[in-house]
């Protein structure tokens, strides 16, 4: 039996589920073929060795509440802001240059600035203009992942959404069980999955995991928020922060330039599962231009290899 290969992915926009995996499988195709596993990458030996699966949950994401880019709740506006509080705090702790500083210090200021408590109004105007500040980084710049400050805090704040543990639909199921459960329907607990999460969707994954029974001999993390010690790590399920029983080894990759992942190291943040699996981090530098896309990460000859190992041995002799 083929293996499973699960794609979570994680913030952005909505997208074509179908078109999103074929993009994922051709970086991983550029990956593999780096790392010598040219002719395993192409599509038809690759639907030999594994079915691809893409655990789309963006239709969830979209379906906006009508009060703007995280809902007037003083809550919502309240998390975004210690979210962004973090991630510039953390990279100001690295050193960076001093334009890079310049900016971020003027983000900082403009994040917390001194005077009377503002409503979630204003304060979600504030955090629109920080993130067009920090739009003015290098790294974000030239990629052109955000057309604007409102666009970039609608994305960052679905963290906060999936997190809120709210949202709940007409049967009372909350926003972050439902992504979970798509997660969920792209497992099954006969046969082995190998899993690539990014972004949000390690959160989402890791999370689902915790109920899945299958085995999983690896699961892969890109630019992954959960080592963010004031709003993701102290709100994920279950506490403390654990390794899922069912996964074997967990590779964890982040890009130097990805602003995501302030605190990388997450074999730090979670605890080992009853196997003694913790996270292994390793860092990769692209070319320099953050889009903390996860198509950037696979197209690495350091994270499509192992996936590819993992895809091959989980299908047994089947797969040789």
């Amino acid at each position: 039996m083929r293996p499973a290969l699960v794609f979570v992915h994680g913030i952005g926009g909505a997208r074509d589920p179908r078109a999103e995996c074929a993009a994922w499988l051709a970086a991983l195709a550029v990956g593999a073929r780096k790392a010598d596993h040219s002719g395993e990458a192409a599509p038809p030996s690759l639907d030999r060795l594994a079915e691809p699966a893409f655990a789309y949950y963006g239709d969830l994401l979209a379906a906006r509440r009508p009060q703007g880019v995280a809902g007037t709740d003083p809550a919502d506006a309240e998390e975004l802001r210690n979210l962004l509080d973090e991630l510039i705090e953390v990279r100001l702790e690295l050193g960076p240059d001093p334009r890079e500083r310049r900016i971020l210090e003027h983000a900082r200021a403009e994040l917390r600035p001194p005077g009377r408590t503002q409503s979630p109004g204003e304060l979600l105007r504030r955090i629109v203009n920080v993130c067009t500040t920090l739009l003015a980084l290098p790294g974000l710049r030239r990629a052109g992942q955000w057309a604007g400050g409102r666009l970039m805090a609608g994305h960052l704040a679905q963290l906060t959404r999936y997190l809120a543990r709210a949202e709940h639909d007409a049967a009372g199921i909350p926003l972050d069980r439902r992504i979970r459960e798509r997660v969920l329907d792209r497992l099954d607990a006969t046969r082995p999955a190998v899993v690539v999460a990014h972004s949000l969707g390690s959160v989402v994954a890791m999370e689902a995991l915790q109920h899945h029974r299958g085995p999983v001999p690896l699961f892969v993390t890109l630019g992954s928020p959960i080592g963010m010690r004031a709003v993701v790590r102290p709100r994920l399920l279950p506490q403390p922060p654990a390794v899922p029983g069912c996964v074997e080894r967990w590779l964890n990759f982040w890009d130097g330039d990805d602003i995501v992942v302030p605190r990388p190291r997450l074999e730090d943040d979670v605890l080992p599962n009853a196997h003694g699996c913790l996270p292994v981090t390793d860092r990769i530098d692209s070319d320099g231009l953050w889009t903390h896309t996860a198509t950037k990460y696979l197209a690495q000859a350091s994270v499509a290899g192992p996936v590819m190992a993992a895809v091959r041995a989980a299908g047994g002799p089947e797969g040789a």
